[in-house]
Formats: structure tokens, sequence, C-alpha cells
């Protein structure tokens, strides 16, 4: 089985890291038993985050190892240590990467080397004892735990950028262009489809360097699945101009430029999105005789249609000056046509001040409460500790969960459930308790061994 050199789509699997636990801790020291909570944060966890770097050009990594991973953040400790955050996991991605949903939304579209996005958010750290300690809560026996880590799945889909784009039938000579105009080394050969990966090359041309991108196995059918070519037709949307690529020296049967031009603008239509682009024709192979004559032949009409027509042939490099110059030409006029480029502002939108941040709903015998706060608060909760339930409580309680239940017609022992269907947790309504399930009298959270201190 051949392993793929060149990956332009896959779907990346992505989890950042696991917020670390707050720690419960008392400090204790000689004549001092009960010193106080002293218990450290736990450190945020990791994120996953897609980075553009020029010099990645294929997803070919993701496509052998699509989970990815971010390091979780260390544990809280005693003497108010706070736990390590996770290190991020940057993942490096060619220019021009798309990043889509699995059902196809478009997330961003990264371009300009730098550009970042977070696909997968660590979670946060826990809060210790010591952060959870107040004038009434003098000595909490219980900690926060970390926030479980975003988990995403994620397209990614590459699409070239380059200044100009080089389309035409198979083995018409565009591989052969880009190894004469560029340090490119493409496979060739004198058989149909020996390109089946894009090539890009660089080229220099007077005061102007632009990247030249060729779009392999276009033929008649190509945007409807036919060939290779609909793999790559999103490859020369970002193109500044196309130039059509024609082979004079075809000995194909009903096969002529004229057609072969007709036949690939006719599939860059049907791909769509490509009409407002510059066009300027190689005529290639003009070293073969019968071929520059047909080139001669054909030259008036292509020149009727408004289009530039350069004679070019790859093998003995004649013409390709003055074609590398004209796509010079059509790429600075381009960029100077372009509005300058402003620099990237972020746009923080605060959450409204007065926002309840949660909703009930009857859901047949369950009074569900959705919101991110509550929600998250269930998350960092050890149930495994009555004190930290309490806590839990009390925070609802403040927020105005338990007086929206009465109002909705909430009776004591109704099931109450917090959070998705999946993992929701659920717990009957008691509007009658006061002080939670704490082990130790006086308000949640309070140790009456430290009173007077």
């Amino acid at each position: 089985m051949a392993v793929p050199t060149f990956v332009d789509r896959v779907t990346l699997h992505a989890a950042g890291g696991d917020g670390g636990h707050g720690c419960t801790s008392v400090h204790r020291e000689k004549f001092k038993p009960l010193g106080g909570p002293d218990g450290g944060n736990g450190g945020k966890g990791g994120s996953v985050v897609l980075e553009v770097d020029r010099g990645v050009t294929t997803l070919v990594d993701y496509y052998h190892a699509p989970h990815r991973r971010a390091a979780n953040g260390r544990p809280g400790q005693g003497s108010n240590r706070s736990g390590a955050d996770g290190a991020d996991l940057v993942l490096r991605v060619p220019d021009g990467t798309l990043v889509k949903t699995p059902e196809g939304e478009v997330l961003i579209d990264l371009v300009g080397e730098g550009t970042s996005y977070v696909i997968a958010a660590g979670g946060n750290g826990g809060l210790g004892n010591a952060a959870l300690a107040s004038s009434r809560r003098k000595a909490p026996g219980f900690a926060l735990l970390g926030e479980p880590a975003e988990r995403s799945s994620v397209v990614l889909e590459l699409k070239l950028v380059a200044d100009i784009g080089l389309v035409g039938f198979p083995s018409a000579g565009k591989s052969s262009i880009i190894a004469a105009l560029s340090r490119a080394r493409p496979k060739i050969a004198d058989y149909p489809f020996t390109t089946l990966v894009p090539n890009l090359g660089v080229v220099t041309a007077g005061d102007t360097t632009f990247t030249l991108a060729d779009v392999p196995g276009l033929i008649e059918g190509a945007s409807e699945g036919r060939g290779l070519g609909h793999q790559f037709l999103r490859h020369i949307e970002r193109c500044s101009a196309l130039c059509h690529v024609i082979d004079c020296a075809t000995l194909e049967p009903g096969r002529d430029p004229l057609s072969d031009l007709d036949v690939i603008e006719a599939e860059l239509s049907a791909h769509g999105g490509l009409e407002d682009r510059p066009r300027i024709v190689a005529l290639n192979k003009a070293d073969v005789p019968d071929a520059r004559d047909l080139a001669n032949l054909v030259r008036p009409e292509l020149e009727a249609r408004g289009l530039h027509v350069f004679e070019v042939s790859a093998a003995t490099r004649e013409g390709l000056v003055e074609l590398s110059y004209a796509m010079a030409r059509l790429v600075h006029q381009r960029r100077a046509s372009l509005p300058p480029q402003e620099p990237t502002r972020i746009v923080i939108r605060p959450r409204a001040v007065d926002e309840s941040d949660f909703s009930i709903k009857r859901e047949g015998d369950v009074w569900r409460v959705r919101g991110r706060r509550p929600e998250r608060w269930v998350r960092q909760t050890d149930f495994s500790n009555d004190e930290a339930v309490g806590y839990l409580a009390d925070r609802l309680n403040r927020l105005g969960v338990e007086d929206q239940l009465r109002k909705l017609g909430a009776e004591p022992g109704d099931a109450v459930a917090i959070g998705e269907e999946q993992n929701a947790v659920v717990f009957d309504f008691d509007p009658s308790v006061e002080t939670g399930a704490e082990m130790l009298r006086g308000p949640r959270g309070g140790d009456p061994r430290l009173e007077g201190r």
C-alpha cells in the first residue's frame, strides 16, 4: 500500500488537557496544629492550537496521527503551592488551511504566517481550600475539582496559497514549466496523470517574486468527479490569475488547442468562483515543428478572444522569460489593487452583567437545569465530600435556581437534573434543607474549632 506524502484533507480529533484538582490541606506546625487552610489551586490544562507555518506544505502528519491531546494541569499542593499549567499543544499547518466542522460549517480560514486558532481549550484548574476560605468559611474541608477539557473533531482542508495557477490537460507540460521556472522538482514523465499532487514553485521575474501552482488531472467532467482534477480544483481558488497550458503536440484524436481551452474553461466554470481571474495562454511544446505550426494557426483566434498568448517550450526554455514577466505583471496588478492590510483586531464581547445564566425546563418528570455556570459548578464538585456538595447547594441557591424552581411549581421530592441528559447530575428538590449535608455543625464550610481565632 502506497504511503501518501501529500494530504490536503484530514479529520483531526483534538482534546485539551484537563484542569488539575485543587488541594485540601491544613497548615500544621509545632504549637499550631490547625494553622488554617493552605491547599493550592490546580493548574490549567493546555489547549490544542492550530498555527500557520509556511514551512509546512501538507497535512500528512495528521493523516497518520489524527488524535492529538494537550497536557493536563497539575494538581495543587499544600503550603499554598499551585499546580503547574499544562503545556499547549501547537499543531503546525500549511498556509491556506480551512478549518471546518464535520457538518461542513467553516470555523476559520488560516491564512498568513503565525495565524492561530484554538480548536480544543484546556480545562480550568480547581480552587484549593485556601482560596475557598472566607470569614464565615474559615477552614473548608474540600477543594474544587479541575474542569474537563474541550474535545472536538474538525476537518482540515488545504487550499494552496499561490499567485498563479497552471491549468490544463494531463501531460500538457504544467510540471515541466514549474520545474523550468523555479527550483521545484516535480515528477515528470510522458504518460497521463504523472502528477498526482499539486506542485508549488517560487518564481522571480524582475523585482517581483511570486508562487506558481499547478492543478493535476484536469479532464472533461473533472468538476463532476472524473479523473483527479475534482480533488484539486479548490487549490486554485486563491490564485490571482490563471495560465492555460495547452499541449500543441498532442496526438490524441479529437483534441486541438481551442477545444482543450474550451473544455478546461467549462470545468472551471462548473467549479465556480473563478470568473474574475485574469487568464493568459501558454502554447507549450513549440520546439516540435508540427506544434509550432499549429500554435501559429490558432494564435490569432485566441488573441481575438482577448487572451495574451505565449509560445513556449519547457524543454528548450523558449519563451519562458516572456511568460514569467507576463505572470509577474498580473501578480503586481493584483497586489496593487488590494486594499492595505489592517492589523488584526480581537473583539471582546463581555457577557451581560444581569444575565441569569441558567434556564429550567420541565422534561417529563424531571426539571432540567441548563446554564454555563451551574453545569461548570457541577463538574467542579467532588460528590464524595458532603461539605463540597453543601457548597454547591449554596452556590445554586445564590444564583436563584431554588427560587426559580419554586416559581415554576416544583414540589419537594421532584427530580432535578443539571446538565445534558448523558452527563446530568440528578438530585431530589428539597427546599426545606438549610445547611445541606455538612459534616460539621454551623454554616456550610465552617469549622467551629477555628471560631474566635
